[in-house]
């Protein structure tokens, strides 16, 4: 594929001092403590911090199967490639492998106070003890009828070859005794992925069994006429990532095979329960091959991922209060008709609090419209009931023309995104699986709609996926306009994209891996002219992760100019805040709660006191990263409409910058603490839950109705 040279690679110096830098991987477990902080938060309904202990669990997991296996693979090539703080690989599988167990410990504690909290309110997770008869009899028949069918007990011995587990696999191994020869066994049970986690006994009470619980309470029906010894219970994860080879001729057919192949990757952590038998676990570590794994001795429950399934347990007393997104005024004031509202002017939906719905009344309309000739889309992930996707077949079946760029590369989601470009194939969609070595991450939907005074074009760019279960608890924000010169920017994206159409002379629009980079640097470099000539200089920007040193030292050189920079960055944060000399002009701040974070934002003050209307405001679908920056295609939208613009900055990044009961603040050392006490707490997620948005006002911002405005608390930047 003949690109022109990127932009911002070449001549791009880095503070190369690895002090000025905090550790990817160690921020990363950093914030999982935060995510884990959340599971003891007092202020939160119980099922609601079980919720968060499980996620602390399922954002392990995805960490060790990706990142430390990465680690792993390069010190098994005797790769030495330093981190941007100085660390070899080996040092910093070392860190992890201790961050690991300590985290570990700490899941373990808060679920111990929980199943104690949670026991008061008729919310029992069993664990190893003794359940009555009545609850026993009902597990014994249980197990005959849906559990003994569909498992297999294996011995494990020279005549038996060694039974494979999968990639996030349960088993139990079992130490017998037979009776009539007095000879020791091992037995393995592995529990197929299909059987729930845990299982609910019936009555009012909750009471709630794993199923490797079940399995060993009912050992005497696999095994009769044997003597339990001993038994245990173990996890496996497996390295999960798919690296796509340059040469790759057919995609579809490279992912289905590649995604077999992640189930039998090399082993990078095992978990055992802390009774498990020492000769059963060198048996375990022998026949896998276990050298080099990471081992969790866990002194409770093995895959604590596995609690979120309780969560679901009907207990609305115990949860959140329901929350019902609204939908805008704007469009309901012109009959639901989204091209209509688009037409008067732009419109900022800002989710969750305000409907998904839209995005997809959006792509309804234009499937039904007859007056609309094409729709172009990205999808990267659409969960596995998708409105979206059954709007473009719609689309499709209706006679439209319409394309669809559909991300195989997208982590976990690869063989969902397979059967959906199946799907859309066979309905008259042209699928295109965009670039072999970058990843589409862009978030862009395009209709084209013919009217009085010739074609239109309507666009949507979107912070977040198209994917209506991730939009009811992730922060994000959808753009919709008709800004000529933002949807003929569009047009050459998706030909970039669909034909390696390299888009010059985009009018607003900045692309990566192209542009995005050199136009965040000229508008870094813009503040630093204004602190320099004494005129108001600071940026504002809300990040999910921000790891790109050459990104990092042009923050640091704003700083050190007299930029003031506050950021907000939810999760992974290699930039050192607050450092005299190099970075004291910047505070660094991360946000946990109700709702995950996700939108990204860019505000410059362009030579005017933050914040004002003459600030320079950006959406983006990119992260301060180096993969976002240089191996994907993303987009960097500004945003020129008067009443958006405000929304964006005086509201959604002025109220993430002033909340006090949500936040974090990053030190220079690297730890991370809460907000104190403060005269007048703010919290960003009620906030917005209880107040309407400035674009989706419509006609009742005309007339002058109230909507709530944010000010600038001294300290808060």
């Amino acid at each position: 594929m003949p690109l022109r040279q990127l932009s911002g690679i070449l001549d791009d110096p880095m503070d190369t001092n690895p002090d000025h830098y905090f550790n990817r991987e160690l921020s990363w477990l950093t914030f999982n403590e935060r995510v884990l902080a959340e599971a003891r938060n007092e202020r939160y309904p119980l099922l609601e911090r079980l919720r968060f202990l499980a996620i602390s669990g399922s954002n392990m997991d995805e960490f060790m199967m990706i990142r430390a296996a990465g680690l792993a693979a390069q010190v098994q090539r005797k790769i030495e490639r330093q981190s941007l703080d100085g660390r070899s690989p080996a040092q910093q599988l070392s860190d992890i492998r201790e961050a690991v167990h300590a985290l570990n410990r700490t899941q373990q504690n808060t679920l111990r106070d929980l199943r104690r909290l949670l026991s008061g309110q008729g919310v029992v997770i069993s664990g190893k003890e003794k359940l009555d008869a009545q609850a026993s009899r009902w597990l014994k028949d249980y197990f005959a009828e849906h559990i003994a069918p569909v498992i297999t007990p294996q011995a494990i011995d020279p005549a038996h070859p060694f039974p494979f587990v999968a990639n996030q696999g349960i088993g139990l191994l079992f130490t017998l005794r037979r009776n009539a020869d007095n000879t020791q066994l091992f037995e393995m049970v592995l529990i197929p992925s299909g059987l729930p986690r845990f299982v609910r006994l019936p009555g009012e009470r909750a009471v709630w069994v794993s199923i490797e619980s079940i399995i060993a309470r009912n050992a005497d029906l696999i095994f009769p006429g044997f003597t339990m010894e001993g038994n245990g219970t173990f996890r496996m994860l497996r390295d999960s990532d798919i690296e796509v080879e340059e040469d790759a001729e057919d995609l579809v057919r490279y992912f289905r095979t590649a995604i077999q192949r992640r189930r039998r990757g090399k082993v990078i952590m095992l978990e055992l329960d802390d009774g498990f038998d020492p000769a059963a676990e060198q048996l375990l570590r022998e026949q896998l091959g276990l050298d080099d794994a990471i081992t969790l001795k866990t002194d409770g429950l093995i895959g604590i991922a596995g609690l979120d399934c309780i969560v679901d347990e009907d207990r609305p007393d115990l949860k959140f209060e329901p929350f019902s997104p609204r939908y805008p005024e704007r469009i309901l004031e012109h009959d639901g008709d989204c091209f209509a509202a688009i037409r008067e002017k732009d419109i900022i939906i800002h989710h969750p609090y305000e409907s998904f719905e839209v995005v997809i009344d959006f792509l309804r309309q234009a499937a039904k419209d007859p007056d609309v000739v094409a729709i172009k889309q990205t999808l990267y992930r659409a969960g596995k009931q998708s409105a979206v996707i059954a709007a473009l077949i719609a689309a499709a079946e209706a006679g439209k023309s319409v394309t669809a760029v559909v991300e195989l590369k997208a982590r976990f989601d690869e063989e969902q995104n397979l059967l959906w470009a199946s799907q859309l194939e066979r309905a008259g969609v042209q699928v295109i699986y965009g670039f072999v070595d970058w990843k589409t991450h862009a978030k862009v939907s395009m209709v084209v709609r013919r009217e009085e005074n010739g074609y239109r074009t309507y666009c949507h760019f979107g912070t977040g996926n198209y994917h209506p279960v991730t939009a009811r608890i992730y922060t994000d924000l959808s753009f919709f306009t008709a800004d000529p010169k933002l949807c003929r920017d569009a047009v050459k994206l998706f030909n970039f994209v669909t034909g390696y159409v390299e888009p010059h002379g985009t009018e607003g629009l900045a692309i990566s891996p192209i542009d995005l980079r050199s136009t965040l640097y000229k508008l870094i470099e813009h503040e630093i002219e204004n602190a320099r000539q004494g005129r108001p200089a600071a940026i504002w920007a809300k990040l999910n992760a921000l790891t790109d040193g050459r990104l990092i030292s042009r923050l640091y050189d704003a700083s050190k100019a007299g930029v003031a920079i506050a950021l907000v960055v939810r999760g992974i944060c290699c930039l050192k805040p607050g450092v005299d000399g190099l970075s004291e002009n910047i505070t660094v701040k991360s946000i946990i709660g109700r709702f995950l974070e996700h939108s990204r934002i860019w505000a410059f003050a362009n030579g005017y006191a933050m914040p004002s209307h003459r600030a320079k405001v950006y959406i983006s679908s990119a992260d301060g990263m180096s993969r976002n920056l240089d191996r994907r295609v993303e987009t960097l939208v500004p945003i020129r409409n008067r009443t958006v613009h405000d929304q964006v900055l005086q509201q959604v990044l002025l109220a993430n910058l002033l909340d006090t009961e949500q936040s974090w603040i990053l030190a220079p050392d690297g730890s991370y603490s809460r907000v104190g006490e403060v005269d007048k707490p703010f919290n960003l997620h009620r906030y917005f839950m209880t107040n309407p948005s400035l674009s989706g006002r419509g006609g009742a911002l005309a007339e002058g109705h109230d909507v709530p405005k944010l000010a600038l608390r001294r300290g808060a930047v």
